[in-house]
C-alpha cells in the first residue's frame, strides 16, 4: 500500500471496524443508496469519463459510476483491505470490467495528475488528518475543469441515528459524534469549514446543498437495534458496561425505533447531509 498519512484510520479500517462493513455491506447500502442518484448527477458522470472514488467502501458507488461510463472507467480508492476485496468480488460478479480498487490514503496517493474527469465520495471525506492537503491531492488528480462532488453529514442532530443513539444517554456512556474540524463523520457537517477547505486546496466554483434521504436500518425495530449496536459507536458504547445495562439500553433503543416502522416494518430513519460540488481551475 503506498505512503498512508492516516495511521489510526488505516488500523480502524482494516481491523474490527472495516470487517463489519465488509460484512454487512448490503445493510449500509440499504440505508445510504438514497444518496446514490443526486451524487452521481451532481458529478456529471457522461459516457466517457474517468471517476475516481474516494473512500469508496465496498464499492457500489464506483460500480455505479462505472455503469454510467461504458467507454470509461471508475477507480474506487480505500484504506480498507476488508472492504475493498468485497467490492472486487462484486465487480466480478456483476460482470463491470470498466472498474479497478486500489487500496491507499487519498492523502498521499500518488494519483496520475489530471488523470480524472470526476471525482466522487459517499461518505469518505471526512476522516483526513489534513483535509487541505487531501483535497489538494485529489484536485491535482483531476483534469482542469474536472469536477469534484461528494456527500457529507450535516450537523448530528438532524440525523435520524444520532438521535436514536443519543436517547440512550443515562443508560450507556454515549459520547459527542464528532467535532468539526477534527477527523471523524462530523468534521465537515457546517458548510463554513467545506468552503474554507475546498477554497484552501485551490477548487472553485463552490456549492454546497442541503439533501435529505430515509435509509433502511432494519427489518423491524428489534432487527435495526441489534444493527445499531452493532456498529462501531454502538460496540463502543455497550462495551463498557455490564449485561443489566446492555439489555436496557437495547430494550430503550427497540422502543425508540418502533416509532420509525413503516406499514411494512422497515425502519426508516432520515439521513440529513451536505450534498458538495467544486471544480478545479
Amino acid at each position: 500500500m503506498p505512503d498512508i498519512v492516516n495511521a489510526e484510520q488505516a488500523l480502524a479500517w482494516n481491523g474490527s471496524e472495516g470487517a463489519h462493513w465488509a460484512r454487512t455491506q448490503d445493510r449500509w447500502n440499504a440505508v445510504n443508496e438514497g444518496f446514490n442518484e443526486p451524487l452521481l448527477d451532481a458529478a456529471g458522470i457522461t459516457d466517457g469519463h474517468r471517476t475516481l472514488d474516494i473512500g469508496c467502501g465496498a464499492g457500489q458507488t464506483t460500480r455505479l459510476a462505472a455503469r454510467r461510463a461504458p467507454r470509461g472507467s471508475a477507480l474506487g480508492l480505500d484504506l480498507s483491505g476488508p472492504m475493498l476485496g468485497e467490492a472486487r468480488n462484486r465487480a466480478a460478479a456483476e460482470g463491470i470490467a470498466n472498474v479497478t480498487f486500489e487500496q491507499g490514503d487519498a492523502q498521499a496517493y500518488p494519483f496520475e495528475a489530471a488523470g480524472f474527469d470526476a471525482a466522487i465520495s459517499r461518505y469518505g471525506v471526512m476522516f483526513f488528518a489534513d483535509p487541505e492537503a487531501a483535497f489538494g491531492n485529489i484536485g491535482r488528480a483531476l483534469r482542469p475543469g474536472g469536477r469534484l462532488a461528494f456527500v457529507c453529514p450535516a450537523e448530528p442532530a438532524h440525523n435520524g441515528w444520532v438521535v436514536a443513539m443519543t436517547a440512550l444517554r443515562g443508560i450507556l456512556p454515549v459520547g459527542d459524534f464528532g467535532t468539526p474540524g477534527l477527523p471523524g463523520m462530523f468534521s465537515l457537517s457546517f458548510p463554513d469549514r467545506i468552503r474554507a477547505v475546498l477554497t484552501s486546496a485551490g477548487f472553485t466554483g463552490l456549492a454546497v446543498d442541503s439533501v435529505e434521504a430515509y435509509g433502511a436500518w432494519g427489518a423491524g425495530a428489534d432487527d435495526a437495534a441489534d444493527f445499531l449496536l452493532g456498529t462501531g459507536p454502538g460496540r463502543h458504547a455497550m462495551d463498557q458496561v455490564g449485561t443489566a445495562a446492555r439489555e436496557r439500553a437495547r430494550r430503550a433503543l427497540t422502543d425508540h425505533l418502533r416509532d420509525h416502522e413503516a406499514a411494512d416494518g422497515t425502519v426508516l430513519l432520515r439521513s440529513a447531509s451536505w450534498l458538495v460540488t467544486a471544480e478545479r481551475p
